[in-house]
């Protein structure tokens, strides 16, 4: 129990120091490679502020992407506590989880470059059109981690796969909480 309770501890304290705004949980070398918007005829001329931001925001998501996936997996790991033999069974589980959810974070950082670039200036259909996309990944996000948990519970039983659950729920809850509260409410300026 003690050490459930230091590893919470550590994990308050250490995400919001890796966790930087705008960012999913996937490496930079898993990333494709962006490619820029098409400019259309309704969207204005970037300014060189816009721009910087466009920038800082892809610079913040390089950043966390090659921080926190490692970070993830130590807090999981010392909270598991698996011993050699489930630890073989669950790694490949996770594994396949994070690649999952890296695809979802990829649809999420796009909707959030999206948002932070328009938010200003954000019509009601756009804003209607972000909100659905928002709430769409969530969906998937919580279905992919209940999809997980039960094959975390079929190889290593229900308190495991609770115990799992409970972690990464945690954890991506600090990583949400980080990014909203640097995300600008929709019609006001920063």
């Amino acid at each position: 129990m003690k050490l459930v309770k230091r590893t919470a501890l550590a994990a308050l304290l250490a995400l919001p120091m890796l966790i930087a705004p705008f960012g999913g949980a996937q490496t930079q070398s898993q990333q494709p490679a962006a490619k820029p918007a098409a400019k259309t005829a309704a969207q204005p001329v970037a300014s060189p502020e816009a721009d910087a931001r466009v920038k800082n925001t892809d610079a913040y998501i390089a950043l966390m992407r090659r921080d926190i996936r490692q970070e993830k997996a130590e807090i999981m790991g010392a909270t598991m506590a698996l011993s050699a033999q489930d630890a073989e069974k669950f790694w490949p589980i996770y594994s396949q989880y994070d690649v999952e959810l890296a695809k979802l974070n990829n649809q999420r950082v796009a909707n959030m470059k999206e948002y932070v670039a328009n938010y200003g200036t954000l019509t009601d259909d756009q804003a209607d059109k972000l909100i659905r996309e928002s709430v769409s990944y969530q969906r998937q996000r919580m279905d992919l981690l209940g999809k997980t948990y039960e094959k975390v519970k079929e190889a290593l039983g229900g308190v495991t796969a609770a115990r799992f659950a409970m972690v990464e729920h945690q954890i991506l809850t600090l990583i949400d909480l980080q990014i909203v509260s640097s995300l600008p409410v929709a019609g006001q300026s920063m």
